[in-house]
C-alpha cells in the first residue's frame, strides 16, 4: 500500500505537455567523404565501431562513434581485386564470435565477374586494420552478367552466414536461374563457417537445409525466387528476415520470413513481379503465377513510386521509443523512405518518412544502403554523396519523458517507480 501511495504522488510531478504522435525525425551526418558507400557492419565486440563498404574502391572505413570521427586510414582495401558497374565490393559481416577469433566476412565481386565470399582476419598489431595476406575464399558464384549481383551477407540468430545472390543479370532472368534449383544464383543462401564438409572445403551445409538430399539441387539454398535482393535484414529481437527486391518494370518488392521458418520458400521471381504475373511470357517449367506455393510481398510499390527498393532494418533503438518495432526502408531511384509495423500476419501504421529525413532530397540523392549501429539505431547512406547519415529525433527534449517516445504518459511513470523503488531497496 506505501508503495501504490508513493507512485501514485510521482504522478503529480509529471509535467503537462503536448505530446507527439509519434517523435518526429531527422537525419544528422556522421561522416562524410566516402566513394560510393553502399553498406555498414559493426563488431559485437564493445568498441562501438561502424565499418561502411566502398563499392568501386574495394574500401572499408572505420567510423568510431565514441569520437564520432573517420579513421583515416582504411581497415581493408581490396581495389586490386573487384570490379565496377553494379559489381564490387557489396557485402560485410563480423564472425559471431570476432572479438576472440577476428575474423570478418566479404561478399565481393571480383574481376572476371565472380561473386566471391571470403574470409580475413584482423592483423596482429591493431583491431583497426585487416591483414590482406589472410583472404581465404569460401565460395565462388559464376556471374553470366554483370547486373543483379545481390550481395548481402549476414549472420542470421542460428549463426549461419546467409547470403542473397541476384539472378545472374540481363532482363526477366534468361536462364530461369531463380527458379532452378540447380544454380546458387537468385536464391537467399545458408553456410556453416564453422564447418568444412561443402564443395569447397571452406564451408559447410547445415544439416537443416531445405534441399539437403535432393537430387539436383543445390545444398547451400535456404530460400528462392529472388531476382536481386539488394539488401535485407534480421530483426534483431525476433530474428525475422527481411528481403528487400529489386524488380524488373513493375513492382518493387519487400519480402518476409519468420524466424519460424524451415526455409524453402519461393518468393516467385521470374513467374511473380510482386503480386502480379510477370511480364514475361515464358514458362521454362515453372508453375503459374498463381500457385499458392509462391509467397507474395507483405508489401509492394509500383515504378511510378520508385525504382529499386532498398531494404532496411526493424528499429530496435532506445532513443526513439515510440518507434520500436518499426522497418524503415527506402528507394536507390527516388530517395523516398517510408516505414511501417508488421507482426508476421498483418501490416500497420504505414508512413512516408522523406518529408521529414530526407526534405527537398537534400541529405540523401540516392539511398544505397541502410544500416544498424551497436545500439540498434539506424543509419543511411548516400551513394554520390557519399555520407553517412544517423535517423535522430527533431523534437525538443521533454521533461519527464524518460523512454525517449516524445510524450509524458504512465509508460513514464512505471520507469520513475521501478527506478525509485529499485533505489529504495
Amino acid at each position: 500500500m506505501q508503495r501504490l501511495v508513493v507512485v501514485l504522488s510521482l504522478a503529480v510531478l509529471l509535467p503537462p505537455v503536448t505530446a507527439y504522435a509519434v517523435c518526429p525525425l531527422r537525419l544528422e551526418m556522421v561522416a562524410s567523404g566516402l566513394n560510393r558507400p553502399v553498406g555498414v557492419a559493426w563488431p559485437d565486440d564493445g568498441t562501438n565501431r561502424l565499418f561502411v563498404i566502398e563499392q568501386h574502391t574495394g574500401r572499408i572505413r572505420i567510423v568510431d562513434l565514441n569520437t564520432g570521427s573517420m579513421l583515416p586510414a582504411p581497415f581493408l582495401s581490396l581495389g586490386g581485386l573487384v570490379s565496377g558497374n553494379e559489381q564490387g565490393l557489396l557485402g560485410l559481416a563480423f564472425d559471431p564470435l570476432h572479438a576472440n577469433n577476428g575474423l570478418f566476412y566479404v561478399n565481393v565481386t571480383v574481376a572476371g565477374g565472380a561473386t566471391e565470399i571470403r574470409r580475413y582476419r584482423v592483423s596482429r598489431t591493431s583491431w583497426d586494420v585487416a591483414d590482406p595476406d589472410s583472404g581465404v575464399v569460401l565460395l565462388s558464384i559464376a556471374q553470366p552478367f554483370s547486373n543483379h549481383n545481390g550481395g548481402w551477407i549476414a549472420f542470421g540468430p542460428d549463426g549461419y552466414l546467409y547470403i542473397s545472390t541476384g539472378d545472374g543479370g540481363s532482363g526477366f532472368d534468361p536462364g530461369n536461374r531463380a527458379q532452378n534449383l540447380d544454380t546458387l544464383l537468385g536464391k537467399m543462401l545458408r553456410i556453416d563457417v564453422r564447418a568444412t564438409d561443402g564443395p569447397t572445403g571452406q564451408y559447410g551445409i547445415p544439416p537443416d537445409n531445405p534441399f539437403v538430399g535432393v537430387p539436383g539441387a543445390r545444398p547451400e539454398i535456404w530460400a528462392y525466387g529472388l531476382r536481386n535482393a539488394w539488401r535485407c535484414s534480421f530483426d534483431r529481437l525476433t530474428g525475422d528476415l527481411y528481403i528487400a527486391d529489386v524488380g524488373q518494370n513493375q513492382i518493387e518488392e519487400i519480402n518476409f520470413q519468420p524466424a519460424s521458418s524451415s526455409g524453402g520458400e519461393n518468393y516467385g521471381w521470374r513467374i511473380m513481379e510482386g503480386t502480379r504475373c510477370s511480364d514475361d511470357s515464358r514458362t521454362g517449367g515453372n508453375p503459374p503465377c498463381d500457385d499458392p506455393s509462391l509467397v507474395p510481398p507483405i508489401y509492394e510499390y509500383t515504378h511510378a513510386v520508385g525504382v529499386s527498393v532498398t531494404g532496411g532494418y526493424v528499429y530496435r533503438g532506445h532513443k526513439l521509443g515510440g518507434l520500436q518495432g518499426t522497418y524503415f526502408f527506402g528507394d536507390y531511384g527516388s530517395a523516398r523512405i517510408w516505414s511501417f509495423r508488421y507482426d508476421g500476419a498483418t501490416l500497420t501504421e504505414f508512413a512516408e518518412r522523406t518529408a521529414e529525413l530526407n526534405p527537398g532530397l537534400a541529405n540523401v540523392g540516392f539511398l544505397s544502403s541502410f544500416g544498424e549501429g551497436p545500439d540498434g539505431e539506424l543509419y543511411l547512406l548516400d551513394l554520390v554523396g557519399g555520407a553517412l547519415f544517423r535517423m535522430v529525433s527533431a523534437a525538443e527534449p521533454i521533461p519527464g519523458d524518460l523512454n525517449n517516445d516524445c510524450r509524458v504518459d504512465l509508460a513514464d511513470l512505471a520507469i520513475l517507480a521501478g527506478n525509485w523503488l529499485a533505489g529504495a531497496q
